[in-house]
């Protein structure tokens, strides 16, 4: 079945249980399967099925047989004796010499029009898993599947099942009862329990179990494959960096460039150059085999002749060949940390992977901290250090980067440049040879200018260790996380690119929702997200109210709030809508969303937004519309009336009042402890407009559709219950 997924099963060797022995060995563990008798005859079969009343099924059995659909070795809603005896006679003459010792199964014919499957697998990336998904003859076409690595509890269960995009099936459903949800999760922490304390078993398949009309669930069909277990790990042993060595790379008292140069196009000089241009007050240093002033910095020709004690990051733009005696040069002058943009190594093939293992067991060694190579580069806002090959310099703020490709590192630094709001820390791994993602992100949650992480990976080669990590970061500050190769194009891509595998797209998201990672899935969504994480509260609980300046902007807002699954438009409290109504004419929709309807006076938007943000049912605000005055400012300011008839006082006024308006989202929002997300088009339609402007002086993201604000929401909400900050 796992194969119909794309998804490989780390076993070595493997041997497939007969039906009848997978449902006796978990039965025990609580999965809920009809009774069932195991007979050799024909004429047993229709003993058992008497016994057991019609109708019944009557299924060829043995330890080769795995799939008896497709061999039509199932016969369905057999209604009397004759009709068993035919069909367990037909059955048994279609068993083949391959399949070995065979028996009939005889059971009672389970109805009901809703199939789920459920199963467990071990993950060569991440270990044992377990999945839940819509089942049937259409599971694989379907692919509506949850996993989630084990042990899973009730409440992880319970998300596996609204994670689900059909979740439909679970309701009431054509005259049927909803499905008993305490079944399903007794069915899946069974499973975790099978994972867990058989370590003999390399997978379980559970399809289809049927839900009944009265909702309750019945396995009808199971397969276990036995088989030793084979799990990616980690085998290093290096020892992880410490305090003083981050420091060095993010707080360095000096810098130095190897290989700085006067030709404006090449690394030496662009990296001396952004050093520079940042405002970065250490000391500057370089090296230069002529020994050339550049930039006003004078160069030397050897690191000795550099003073001892004074520089402790080295900006590397020297060929791979010349690395390793400048590293023993840098250590002589206490230097602790490296970063590398030189290529030629792991990238390179085969005799680059050796000397990049070579360079790190040297940087170790030393005592040096050392990232890249093939790296672009790293930023530290605290300190004004650019100490990169490309731009952009960023804003301050508090958001850490980490990425495997130096692409995203400068794209996450030009949409906090767009926003307004900033980064703390980034870095462009390279090849990650010895600094890897995981260890920033490590660190980042120690560091008090950084309130989350943001981090883009391609290839796993330790999938495990790599969410235990982030998932112990993720306790203290969020993580948001995006993943190149979630496709199978993309995963080639991915391998070529860092000669590393990517993991199963759908098991590496339900790792990544286990342990409270928030998975983003374009880099522009992960962006919003770090930036809401570093800008908004966290919501205390599901209910959003949207305000709104014009209906269908809040239709829209609604219909994306409804796709989250989790977040609620709640219904609006009578006694909030009697509030309104003081404010707002008869004709506002008087419900949520809170659509003004065009009836706004001067201090309408501040006023019902307070009344809404201070309404203790409430739990989270999305405000649509800012800017619309601004933007027929805007209008006005261009045309050839401008500044006369009266012009320049309303301009004044309409600009006014939308600066307003995002001030009084941002106070009530520190004042309440909510989230008040505001999102307009204008955000990149015209980032000059005065409301825009005022949100991104208040620190916070203008969102570009209210779409994009409840994305971001969704991330907030998710982590505020990972972590118990929300209620469900």
């Amino acid at each position: 079945m796992w194969a119909d997924y794309g998804i490989s099963v780390a076993n070595t060797s493997s041997s497939t249980l007969s039906e009848s022995a997978s449902k006796e060995l978990l039965a025990p563990f609580g999965i809920p399967f009809a009774p069932e008798h195991k007979v050799d005859t024909p004429s047993q079969a229709v003993e058992a099925a008497t016994s057991l009343g019609f109708p019944v099924v009557v299924k060829l059995g043995g330890d080769a047989i795995a799939h008896k659909t497709e061999r039509g070795l199932v016969r369905l809603r057999l209604n009397d004796a004759a009709g068993v005896e035919q069909a367990a006679t037909e059955l048994l003459a279609a068993a083949r010499p391959e399949d070995g010792e065979v028996h009939l199964l005889v059971a009672p014919m389970i109805s009901g029009s809703r199939e789920l499957i459920a199963g467990f697998l071990v993950d060569p990336q991440f270990g044992p898993t377990v999945m839940l998904g819509i089942g049937g003859i259409m599971a694989e076409v379907i692919k509506d599947v949850a996993f989630r690595p084990t042990p899973i509890s009730d409440s992880i269960a319970r998300e596996m099942v609204s994670s689900l995009s059909m979740q439909g099936i679970f309701s009431e459903f054509r005259g049927e009862s909803a499905v008993n949800l305490d079944q399903v999760v007794q069915c899946l922490t069974g499973l975790s329990k099978v994972a867990e304390t058989r370590p003999d078993i390399a997978s379980v398949d559970i399809n289809p179990l049927i839900v009944r009309t009265n909702g309750d669930i019945v396995a009808v069909d199971a397969l276990v494959e036995m088989g030793e277990r084979s799990i990616s790990a980690s085998t290093s042993t290096r020892p992880g960096y410490s305090h003083e060595q981050f420091m060095a790379l993010f707080e360095p008292k000096g810098v130095l460039v190897t290989g700085a140069s006067t030709h404006p196009g090449k690394f030496g000089f662009v990296s001396l150059h952004n050093i520079l241009a940042s405002g970065y007050a250490g000391g500057v240093f370089g090296t230069n085999l002529q020994g050339e002033q550049v930039l006003g910095i004078q160069t030397v020709a050897d690191i000795d002749s550099l003073p001892a004690n004074e520089i402790d990051l080295v900006f590397v733009c020297t060929p791979a060949s010349a690395n390793p005696d400048l590293l023993r040069a840098c250590a002589r002058k206490g230097i602790k940390a490296a970063f590398l943009t030189s290529a030629g190594y792991g990238e390179a093939g085969e005799e680059g992977k050796k000397l990049e293992e070579e360079l790190i067991a040297l940087a170790d060694e030393l005592g040096i901290l050392l990232a890249g190579p093939n790296g672009q580069g790293v930023v530290s806002t605290p300190v004004n250090l650019c100490a990169q090959i490309v731009a952009p310099y960023p804003p301050a703020g508090a958001i850490g980067v980490a990425s495997q490709s130096g692409n995203f590192v400068s794209s996450f630094m030009n949409y906090a440049r767009q926003s307004g709001v900033g980064i703390s820390r980034a870095v462009s791994a390279g090849n990650a040879a010895a600094l890897s993602v995981a260890d920033l992100i490590e660190w980042y949650g120690t560091d008090t200018q950084t309130k989350v992480s943001l981090a883009y990976v391609e290839g796993i080669t330790d999938g495990l260790g790599l969410m235990t990590r982030l998932g112990q970061v993720a306790k203290q500050k969020p993580v948001v996380l995006v993943k190149g190769g979630a496709t199978e194009n993309g995963a080639r891509a991915a391998a070529s690119h860092t000669g590393a595998l990517a993991a199963n797209d759908a098991i590496f998201d339900g790792a990544c929702r286990a342990h409270g990672i928030s998975r983003a899935a374009t880099v522009e969504e992960a962006f919003e997200a770090a930036a809401t994480f570093a800008t908004q509260p966290l919501p205390k609980g599901p209910n959003v109210i949207i305000l709104t300046t014009a209906g269908g902007w809040g239709v829209v807002t609604s219909d994306a709030l409804a796709r989250d699954g989790q977040l609620q438009l709640m219904q609006l409290p009578a006694d909030l809508q009697a509030m309104i109504d003081t404010k707002l004419p008869p004709r506002w929709s008087r419900n949520n969303p809170v659509d003004c309807a065009g009836g706004e006076t001067r201090d309408t938007i501040p006023e019902v937004m307070e009344m809404i943000a201070q309404h203790r049912d409430v739990d989270a605000v999305i405000y649509l519309g800012i800017g619309i005055q601004a933007n027929q400012a805007r209008l006005m300011r261009e045309g050839r009336f401008y500044p006369d008839n009266g012009l320049e006082r309303i301009v004044e006024y309409h600009e006014r009042q939308d600066a307003r308006f995002a001030q009084a989202a941002h106070e009530l929002s520190l004042a309440t402890g909510k989230p008040i997300l505001v999102a307009t088009e204008l955000a990149v339609a015209d980032p000059q407009n005065a409301g825009v402007e005022a949100v991104r002086a208040s620190g916070r993201l203008c969102y570009a559709s209210g779409n994009r604000a409840v994305t971001a929401l969704g991330h907030l909400y998710r982590y505020a219950v990972h972590t118990g900050v929300a209620t469900k």
